[in-house]
């Protein structure tokens, strides 16, 4: 795993990083398109330039941020060996390594669906749904290939999406946990939630 996976640096905005920011700290709901403005630096009729309303700014965080990340793990397990242990390592590692660097956006992700219109919500669970089958077309293929000893892939499968996702809401990278050396403690965890017998 080279070394800054999980990391996605595109070209985000004052606009798009003070909506995190608030979204993140006061709730969707308890966030005005004033305050974001005046978190923004510029003045409201500048947000409108951007954005039709909060609604759209809100989408905006949430579907960029599965983009990026269904992004990031599916380049890890392409660079990856293709023997099935190797690929869920690659992959929970640049998941982990996401959740970690991301957490604020993660976090709205976990707290805001509700807040989504019908198209919103549409849009962000059909790429959940993505990102869910690449986590478990890996561990079907170690199960067939009797990689892994699972009774129960799909429940596995959850189990380390959402072991992973947790890392957003307590990790910090202050404390004595290096992200790669936690990321690392994470794989073998969910090698071992899917029975790999192949861990050393």
């Amino acid at each position: 795993m080279t070394e800054g996976a999980g990391r996605v640096r595109r070209g985000k905005t004052p606009i798009h990083d003070a909506a995190i920011r608030l979204f993140k700290s006061r709730g969707y709901h308890g966030t005005s398109m004033r305050d974001i403005a005046r978190e923004a630096g510029i003045n409201v009729a500048s947000i409108y330039h951007h954005f039709g309303s909060k609604q759209e700014i809100l989408q905006e965080v949430m579907v960029r941020m599965m983009t990026d990340v269904i992004s990031v793990t599916r380049a890890a397990v392409l660079a990856a060996d293709p023997e099935p242990d190797k690929q869920l390592a690659a992959l929970v590692h640049a998941w982990v390594l996401f959740h970690a660097d991301h957490q604020q956006e993660a976090m709205i992700g976990g707290s805001e669906l509700r807040s989504l219109d019908d198209d919103g919500r549409q849009r962000v669970v059909a790429l959940r749904d993505e990102q869910q089958r690449l986590f478990d077309e890996v561990i079907a293929r170690g199960v067939d290939q009797r990689t892994f000893h699972t009774a129960h892939p799909k429940e596995a499968s959850r189990a380390v999406i959402n072991m992973g996702h947790a890392v957003a809401s307590w990790y910090s990278s202050d404390g004595e946990i290096p992200p790669e050396h936690m990321a690392q403690r994470y794989v073998e965890l969910a090698l071992a939630t899917v029975g790999c017998m192949k861990q050393e």
